[in-house]
């Protein structure tokens, strides 16, 4: 089975004064389609640094990234832009919701910027993904009036929304209490039999533990991969 992203030799550093810092130090891996793979390592073990390249917010300093099929390691900012709109999605702690939008408008928001846009079938895909995650009575709500689980459920439902092949979700359940973690590590596990790819990065081996693939990372590179 050929890999969803294959990556080899990557290597992100970044110059800090006179000193380089290297955040990867030339990583091999492969994410297969339809895996749950937690991502683990101390603060600094580039963990972060490797999803922000992968869903291309950033670029490598040298390496292979293999996408689809297509090698994408030295994209224009143009490109890398569309496959955040159209491959991608993500998922952050701190929920990354616009607060004077409605939930319907924040899950609506990343097709807004895809070139086939469109009002109406933008907020239908919205309403479908909302519907998903169980927060379609939530509609006409503003981030503010949601707790922490439900604002987290909306920010899923948009990284969804434009049916990526992957989800990158960065410590997803970090403001949440015990309950609300369970439900969104089900949500993103449901995302599985979709056939959807789910990344998490996290420190927290109990949330782990929820994943079929564990890698753990330090210094920049692989020290374990294992499945379970």
């Amino acid at each position: 089975m050929s890999a969803l992203i294959a990556i080899r030799g990557l290597r992100k550093i970044y110059q800090m004064g006179d000193e380089s810092v290297h955040a990867l130090a030339g990583v091999h891996l492969d994410f297969n389609k339809g895996e749950f793979v937690a991502i683990l390592g101390p603060s600094g073990s580039g963990k972060s640094t490797l999803m922000h390249i992968l869903g291309f917010m950033d670029t490598p300093t040298e390496g292979s990234i293999v996408f689809e099929g297509q090698e994408v390691a030295g994209l224009s900012a143009d490109r890398r832009a569309w496959y955040r709109s159209n491959r991608v999605g993500f998922v952050f702690q701190s929920f990354n919701l616009l607060p004077r939008l409605t939930v319907l408008e924040n899950v609506a928001l990343p097709l807004l910027y895809r070139e086939d846009s469109k009002p109406e079938a933008n907020e239908a895909a919205a309403k479908v993904a909302l519907e998903r995650v169980g927060m379609s009575h939530r509609l006409d709500h503003r981030p503010s009036q949601l707790s922490g689980g439900e604002r987290q459920r909306v920010a899923i439902a948009r990284a969804i929304v434009g049916m990526p092949a992957i989800i990158f979700a960065d410590e997803p359940t970090g403001n949440l209490d015990v309950k609300n973690v369970s439900r969104i590590l089900e949500l993103l596990a449901s995302l599985i039999k979709e056939g959807i790819t789910v990344v998490l990065v996290t420190h927290d081996l109990a949330v782990a533990d929820h994943a079929h693939r564990i890698i753990s990372m330090r210094e920049g590179s692989v020290q374990e991969d294992r499945q379970r």
